[in-house]
């Protein structure tokens, strides 16, 4: 959707951005008193079930953040309870728990369901794609939030945005790597398309959720793992059971995370509800980007005064073999699946006009 039909939208209804702002600064009892007056009365109580350990600061805080913004803004009469990843089911059951209306709302991010629904791995973003704010703008005003949920429809859910990582680092290794040959076998912990083009590199990508990755390096079941960035990969504690932390993240620049609502629980919420809903979604969106990138910031110097951690860049060679398995694994996904190539034809014509303004803007 263009700009336009975005910021009508979010305005929509009695209740919108003012209240939530307010709830935000502290004044709640203006707040309280316009939503007393408002809406018709129900109360509904909602699970959301998410793919992140219940702790995980960030992305478990941002969850817990939407709940307590719209109980706040609703007057209690929406309530979210959130259940961290294996709290209520496994991690990685949360699409399928929602879509069958086992919970109203989830939180993961679209590339862990690409064996269900292909064409979700766009959503999450591209190797070597679009940056936080390129994707921001193509799913808020480009027309990517409208496929997303044309999409969707199809399993019963209605995605949100919920967040996005910014540019990610590329990795933590045992060892060096000088080449495209020294990814000839490794077993590197690395989803979506980004460990499809992994796989064309010669390594062979897996999936595992967040809880489980430092036992996995650390036993050996992997020889190297990616997850988001310097502030999340300190306090999980990578530098302590690896030695070599590269960069750039090629194969996440801005990768989206996700909150998906079963469609028959969000056509039973009111119009008021939905608004205040859909308001928060964007509040933690916005709070997700700039978290990581102050404390990614603030932890890169601390990584750096370990003393023990080698911060390396990819050989260029790497970072080229990237690129072009990069384009041929996102055209072939896109001929494989009617509503990919949509998805992708829609990506590559803002993409298109996106590279022409950032080679002025930057």
């Amino acid at each position: 959707m263009d700009r336009s039909t975005f910021f009508k939208g979010v305005a929509a209804g009695v209740i919108g951005l003012p209240v939530a702002l307010r709830v935000l600064m502290g004044d709640e009892a203006q707040a309280q008193d316009e939503l007393l007056s408002s809406g018709d009365g129900r109360r509904f109580e909602w699970k959301m079930v998410t793919t992140w350990p219940p702790t995980l600061p960030i992305l478990a805080d941002g969850c817990k953040m939407l709940a307590d913004l719209v109980r706040k803004m609703s007057n209690g009469r929406l309530d979210i309870t959130v259940y961290g990843g294996g709290e209520l089911v496994p991690a990685l059951e949360s699409f399928d728990t929602v879509r069958q209306g086992g919970a109203q709302m989830g939180s993961g991010v679209a590339y862990y369901w690409s064996g269900k629904v292909p064409a979700a791995q766009y959503f999450g973003g591209l190797p070597l794609g679009f940056s936080a704010q390129q994707m921001n703008s193509w799913l808020l005003a480009g027309g990517g939030l409208e496929l997303w949920r044309e999409l969707y429809a199809q399993y019963n859910l209605r995605p949100f945005l919920g967040g996005n990582t910014g540019m990610q680092m590329g990795g933590w290794f045992n060892k060096e790597i000088n080449g495209l040959s020294d990814f000839r076998g490794l077993k590197m912990r690395m989803p979506g398309i980004g460990g499809r083009v992994l796989q064309r590199l010669g390594g062979s990508p897996v999936l595992k959720p967040a809880g489980e990755l430092y036992t996995s390096l650390e036993r050996g079941l992997i020889d190297a793992l990616e997850w988001i960035g310097p502030y999340h990969d300190y306090e999980m504690g990578f530098h302590e059971i690896a030695k070599y932390y590269y960069y750039p993240g090629w194969h996440e620049p801005g990768s989206c995370f996700e909150f998906t609502v079963n469609l028959d629980a969000w056509n039973e919420l009111p119009e008021d509800l939905q608004t205040m809903l859909e308001t928060a979604t964007h509040l933690v969106n916005l709070y997700t980007l700039s978290e990581f990138e102050a404390r990614n910031a603030e932890t890169l110097a601390k990584i750096k005064s370990l003393g023990t951690v080698e911060l390396k860049a990819y050989p260029q060679e790497v970072l080229d073999a990237a690129s072009q398995a990069a384009r041929e694994v996102a055209e072939e996904l896109a001929e494989s699946d009617a509503f990919a190539r949509r998805v992708y034809d829609s990506i590559l014509a803002f993409g298109r006009n996106a590279a022409e303004w950032e080679k002025l803007s930057l």
